[in-house]
């Protein structure tokens, strides 16, 4: 699998050629501390002065490399898959050699990074459910009314909160068919692809 990039990342990633490996790597570091504090106009500034460029380069090629290297943990690169991916960006073998060094050296802290950023979602934690049946009011004598009663624990940020729900058996039938169908669409192929691109 190759990562596709658009023609304003190639031409932020260009910045990239005029630079040594030294500097290259102190980008790499620079990138990183983007995804984890955000962005740094000082430091920013400073490199610019330093390599006697503007500040908006500097700080569109530190984010072109926080782009490349978060889309490949998301994609799962590995590094040959990387390295291919660089070709379309005409980038010196030293600078493609460092960036690939730093994927492969920072891959887990990226992906815990990215994991941390992502919104905590509730989570099912516990279900308890009763079945109740009304056999009759005092105007309908032969009427039977089921109903489930239905105690669904999710947990959010270490804490569990509990939901009360009443449903009748066909709509609770038409759910589980609805919920079934959608367990196996996310089986499929297209799917799959689908949900890799979103992580």
């Amino acid at each position: 699998m190759l990562l596709v990039l658009d023609d304003q990342h190639k031409e932020h990633l260009k910045f990239l050629n005029n630079l040594d490996s030294a500097v290259m790597r102190e980008f790499c570091k620079l990138s990183i501390e983007f995804l984890q504090k955000g962005s740094n106009p000082k430091l920013y500034q400073t490199a610019a002065q330093k390599l006697r460029v503007d500040a908006e380069m500097v700080q569109h090629a530190i984010e072109g490399i926080m782009y490349l290297i978060t889309e490949a943990v998301k994609m799962g690169l590995s590094d040959l898959e990387l390295k291919d991916s660089m070709i379309s960006i005409d980038l010196p073998e030293i600078i493609q050699e460092e960036i690939m060094q730093f994927h492969s050296s920072r891959r887990h802290d990226v992906r815990k990074e990215l994991s941390g950023l992502s919104t905590a979602y509730p989570h099912y934690h516990n279900l308890k459910w009763r079945l109740d049946v009304q056999l009759a009011t005092r105007s309908l004598r032969h009427q039977t009314t089921p109903l489930i009663m239905l105690k669904l624990e999710l947990i959010q940020d270490e804490k569990v909160k509990s939901l009360l729900l009443q449903i009748d058996p066909v709509n609770l039938i038409h759910m589980t068919e609805v919920l079934d169908q959608a367990l196996k669409e996310s089986k499929l192929q297209h799917c799959r692809r689908i949900m890799r691109h979103i992580k």
